[in-house]
């Protein structure tokens, strides 16, 4: 078995580090005339700690609190009371926050919420008259807030539902939808593999609301802007695969993981993960996202579980590198009541 192992990780971390140039030839770019066609971009970020780390490849096996952003059909596979909190050190100082909780109630049904935030922190006002600032200042703060409803039918079947508020408000400026989560789960049966389809960010659009101050060249210097496009919010369709290669009772255990994603506001891509669980206490993940501009390298993390008071806690970290915009750190800490 042992033997077994390395040889299954190596080949995991073999395909993790696939050419750039051979996923082109794998998943032709369909789609890249859609980017940036949609609004709320917040909500394609990964918040989560351990799904940042497998590549985002977890429509098919969110096992924690992350299940309410990722696939609300696996929020029924959750015992009990679960709660999770996550925190992601972004780019040029901005931050993100995820706070989600679960509950697990009779017949297979669980409920959900969840509370994600975006905050650019402090930018400075400048103009084409007073490009170094005016003084003023302004920032960005993305609002989602979630319910969640799952069931799980049978042991091998689940699905759930989740009806989000999204806000984005930057300058005195706020846009406001409503959008809904769709999941599915199926395992098959006790061969270890798993499937998953979920459509995320699917509703109405958003349309701003508000006035911008902008000063022109004119008799009056100060222009009143209040009419605005609609946003569509960014839908995403999600077909996921997950397999435990083997799975030694608790002792050890390798899952590996593939998703095809379809954005409505940009090409098809796919992604890998594989996460090395030792005992259920100790956990090593990669993953990669394929077709995506800026991404150069695998993103990685590790978990560890401890029980404190009968209960268990989970700490993860989550790493990403972008080739120009540099590294991410995310942070997420689950525990059960």
């Amino acid at each position: 078995i042992p033997v077994l192992m390395k040889r299954l990780i190596v080949i995991s971390l073999l395909l993790l580090w696939t050419i750039p140039v051979v996923q082109a030839q794998l998943l032709p770019t369909f789609g890249g005339e859609r980017a940036g066609t949609s609004g709320f971009q917040f909500l394609k970020i990964p918040f989560d700690a351990r799904g940042a780390a497998l590549g985002e490849t977890v429509v098919a096996d969110a096992n924690d609190v992350s299940a309410l952003i990722w696939n609300p059909a696996l929020v029924s596979h959750l015992d009990g009371f679960q709660a999770g909190f996550h925190h992601t050190s972004y780019f040029v100082d901005v931050s993100l926050d995820f706070a989600g909780v679960t509950w697990a109630l009779p017949q297979g049904i669980s409920l959900g919420a969840t509370l994600q935030t975006m905050n650019s922190g402090k930018m400075d006002v400048t103009t084409e008259f007073e490009p170094a600032g005016t003084g003023q200042t302004f920032r960005l703060i993305d609002v989602a807030a979630g319910l969640t409803l799952s069931q799980r039918l049978t042991d091998l079947f689940s699905y759930g539902v989740t009806t989000k508020y999204i806000q984005e408000s930057v300058a005195g400026l706020t846009a406001k939808s409503v959008v809904f989560d769709l999941g599915i789960h199926y395992s098959v049966g006790s061969t270890g593999a798993r499937m998953a389809v979920a459509v995320r960010n699917f509703g109405l659009d958003g349309r701003p609301e508000g006035t911008i101050e902008r000063p022109v060249i004119a008799d009056d210097p100060i222009k009143i802007e209040s009419d605005f496009v609609a946003m569509t919010a960014p839908t995403t369709f999600h077909l996921g695969f997950a397999y435990d290669v083997f799975k030694q009772s608790k002792a050890n255990r390798l899952t590996l993981l593939a998703q095809l994603n379809n954005p409505n506001d940009n090409a098809e891509y796919w992604t890998t993960g594989a996460e090395f669980g030792w005992n259920e206490t100790f956990f090593l993940r990669a993953g990669y996202r394929f077709g995506i501009e800026e991404v150069d390298a695998p993103s990685m993390g590790a978990g560890f579980r401890v029980p404190v008071a009968g209960r268990d806690l989970q700490i993860d970290y989550g790493f990403n590198r972008m080739e120009r915009l540099g590294n991410v750190h995310r942070f997420g800490l689950n525990f059960s009541l």
